[in-house]
């Protein structure tokens, strides 16, 4: 027998059902998301835009929970797993055939972005590459139907209802409510933005007046070079380069004596600073690029292990951890943007 659907307390809510109950809870915390978003400015219209129909979203949070420590119930192997096989998958022939199609089509913006904020072009397209295969797979989720239900399930409320509460505020700049679709983790268009990262970082990059991240190449690139050029990206710098390191290398005195407070496993993996010369001095050999200056500071990553290709890594490569934290991420999209370029 179909469930009715009956108005209680201002709110619709599935009655003969056993969701019942969780159903108005999950249209309470919404109405309550939709007071603390008017507090801080919301326009009445655009909240109601936003939460109109929005029901709990159970497949987000079993993706949550797929995710490596998304369930407490099952721990993850910390164990690291070697990069080849995930550099061969995302670093392959046809990524790197389409990015330079792309490098070419849109040469006239990357070097207007590139002069303006310092970030490569290859860079640029290597990103964009790897977040959505230069815009092909952007995702299908309503977004403010995933955001809803990640922050109702609680496991990260405060980041989830920002991002809920921001998204509101992007209909509020004019971006339509048939334009929140992503993926269900609540990122969206060309560069995968959060809809708070969207409100800082996006872009007009084809001079209509609109950062359109999800229709216009120029807009998508162009707040690519956007979030890098304000984490600090450093202008004629690498990002870092594969090297070889001498079987007689000793690794206890370049060790990591520092612990990071944000992505702490990530950040262990490498060793501590040493400039070039210092690096050279040691045996390092570099395999393809030439040497940058030497009083560049740079770590040390083997992702293979010993006597495996190793990498010298600059300040620009923690840039790209500030996009996504993760050395797998960080050098593969570098070694797609030389490949690329």
């Amino acid at each position: 027998m179909a469930a009715a659907i009956t108005l209680t307390a201002g709110l619709w809510v599935t009655t003969g059902s056993a969701n019942a109950q969780d159903d108005a809870a999950f249209q309470a915390y919404l109405q309550s998301v939709r007071s603390r978003a008017l507090a801080q400015g919301v326009k009445p219209s655009s909240a109601d835009s936003v939460l109109a129909g929005l029901t709990f979203n159970q497949r987000v949070i079993d993706l949550d929970h797929a995710q490596p420590g998304g369930n407490p119930a099952n721990p993850t192997n910390s164990a690291s797993p070697p990069f080849a096989p995930y550099l061969r998958s995302h670093v392959d022939a046809a990524r790197i055939g389409q990015g330079r199609a792309k490098y070419l089509a849109e040469r006239a913006h990357l070097r207007s972005i590139e002069s303006e904020t310092g970030v490569p072009e290859s860079i640029m397209v290597a990103i964009w590459g790897h977040e959505t295969n230069y815009g092909r797979i952007m995702g299908n989720f309503d977004l403010p139907r995933a955001l809803a239900t990640l922050a109702y399930d609680g496991r990260r409320r405060s980041l989830f209802e920002g991002e809920l509460i921001a998204s509101m505020k992007m209909v509020d700049r004019g971006v339509s409510r048939s334009q929140l679709v992503g993926s269900w983790a609540g990122a969206m268009g060309g560069p995968q933005f959060l809809p708070s990262v969207y409100l800082r970082m996006a872009r007009d990059g084809d001079g209509d007046g609109r950062a359109d991240i999800w229709n216009s190449d120029a807009d998508t690139l162009a707040s690519i070079g956007n979030y890098f050029y304000n984490a600090g990206w450093r202008r004629g710098q690498p990002w870092g380069l594969a090297v070889s390191v001498p079987a007689t290398f000793d690794r206890s005195g370049v060790t990591n004596k520092l612990i990071s407070p944000r992505c702490p496993k990530v950040f262990a993996r490498q060793s501590g600073w040493r400039s070039i010369a210092e690096w050279r001095a040691l045996g390092i050999v570099p395999q393809l690029k030439a040497w940058p200056a030497g009083n560049v500071q740079a770590t040390l990553i083997e992702p293979d292990g010993p006597g495996k290709t190793a990498y010298l890594l600059t300040g620009n490569y923690r840039v790209i951890l500030d996009y996504n934290c993760s050395n797998f991420y960080a050098l593969s999209v570098g070694l797609l943007a030389d490949a690329v370029e």
